[in-house]
């Protein structure tokens, strides 16, 4: 079963029919997204977080369970005596359809509104994909889910990741250099080809966002989030709990910046750009491998004996340092996260990069900062689209549900 919702709108802003606050519909969302976003919950645990009163929440939650929105359980608790008091839990067969597309492969995944990950697909690339064959390749694989594991299903939205600027307006992907799209209206065109409202973003933003809800960044206010994909690298930034887009939705490019480089034994280009200097696909060239995941990718350089192999990682650690320092003297986050291969050079090279980036920062921007490798992984992109995708259902329940 799918729907089709109204115009999207951008993560991180509200809704322009989100409800008042105090409504119900108001209310509702709230409830909504607190099943989403911490999980399970009893009434009374609802009951103390909200501050309404135990009729309203239970007319609320029941509410949700008639719109199909949230299921109200036993929670299994092995060797507890007595029977356990029922909590209420986002469904999990209302869906999201997470998409990222790279150079190198196009990942799908089906996301409950309870978080978890029902079905996953990796279809690697011959070539460059097109708008027009991820349309197709979406909608192949929509009627193929949709007559199978997600028959039963409701599907809600497709968010798409894109590594790319994204204009956060319409989901006009403006330009994705490495995929070689240009003033693309992808999220109309997947809308209208798979019959599924859609709304697009930019990957790393959305990585951000992911990050900060539920990974490495989650409880923290301030952060900025390098991703480093086989595209290259983007970024994104929490400010104060709110992810900031810009004017136009394209905040956070920090792999189109010019890093500190105090050696010039350490580049590669004459004049290059941090996602030049600072790149998967050297790291690829320099353990002879062609193409391969990031897991893959960390365990090669991690058991490598290559001198070669070291020198590279510890040079492109340098230079992501530099580039490190220059965010922190500009924003001053408590916690840099990365995302991707960066995670692996910051694994391989924790304390390196922290004390250089200690030694080119202003002393007191740097203090207390935190650098973290991302928590969710592979999943940080689809968990973010699927965000994306949910956002406008959790905004206003009654209305969408």
């Amino acid at each position: 079963m799918t729907e089709m919702l109204s115009t999207p709108y951008s993560e991180g802003m509200p809704s322009p029919s989100s409800p008042a606050p105090g409504t119900r519909p108001h209310n509702l969302a709230r409830i909504l997204r607190l099943v989403h976003e911490e999980g399970a919950q009893s009434r009374a645990a609802l009951t103390e977080t909200t501050g309404l009163n135990r009729s309203t929440i239970a007319d609320l939650v029941g509410e949700l369970i008639r719109l199909g929105l949230v299921d109200e359980r036993i929670p299994e608790t092995p060797g507890r005596v007595g029977r356990p008091s029922p909590v209420v839990a986002a469904s999990s067969d209302v869906v999201a359809i997470a998409v990222n597309p790279e150079v190198d492969a196009v990942e799908i995944a089906a996301i409950g509104l309870d978080r978890s990950i029902r079905l996953r697909k990796r279809v690697l690339n011959e070539a460059l994909p097109t708008p027009q064959g991820l349309t197709t390749l979406l909608a192949e694989t929509l009627q193929e889910w949709c007559d199978g594991p997600l028959r039963q299903a409701r599907i809600t939205a497709i968010g798409i990741a894109v590594p790319g600027l994204v204009r956060a307006s319409d989901g006009v992907v403006r330009n994705a250099p490495h995929l070689e799209w240009r003033d693309v209206p992808l999220a109309d065109l997947v809308a209208d080809g798979c019959g599924i409202a859609t709304v697009v973003d930019n990957d790393a933003s959305l990585g951000a966002i992911a990050e900060h809800r539920y990974g490495a960044g989650h409880g923290i206010d301030d952060i900025v989030y390098l991703n480093g994909g086989a595209s290259g690298i983007g970024g994104g930034l929490i400010i104060r709990g709110v992810p900031v887009a810009g004017a136009g939705g394209y905040a956070g490019e920090f792999g189109q910046n010019r890093p500190r480089i105090t050696d010039d034994a350490d580049r590669r280009t004459a004049d290059g750009v941090l996602e030049a200097e600072v790149s998967r696909r050297l790291l690829l060239d320099v353990v002879g491998l062609e193409a391969a995941d990031d897991d893959v990718l960390a365990a090669e350089l991690s058991t490598s004996g290559s001198p070669d192999a070291a020198a590279e990682v510890s040079r492109q650690g340098r230079v992501l340092a530099g580039a490190l320092a220059n965010a922190v003297n500009v924003l001053n986050p408590a916690v840099i996260v990365l995302g991707g291969f960066l995670a692996t050079l910051g694994e391989l090279r924790r304390e390196e990069i922290m004390d250089a980036v200690t030694e080119l920062a202003m002393a007191e921007s740097a203090e207390g900062l935190g650098i973290r490798s991302a928590a969710l992984g592979a999943d940080r992109l689809l968990i973010g689209a699927a965000e994306l995708a949910f956002a406008g259902l959790i905004a206003n329940p009654a209305e969408r549900g």
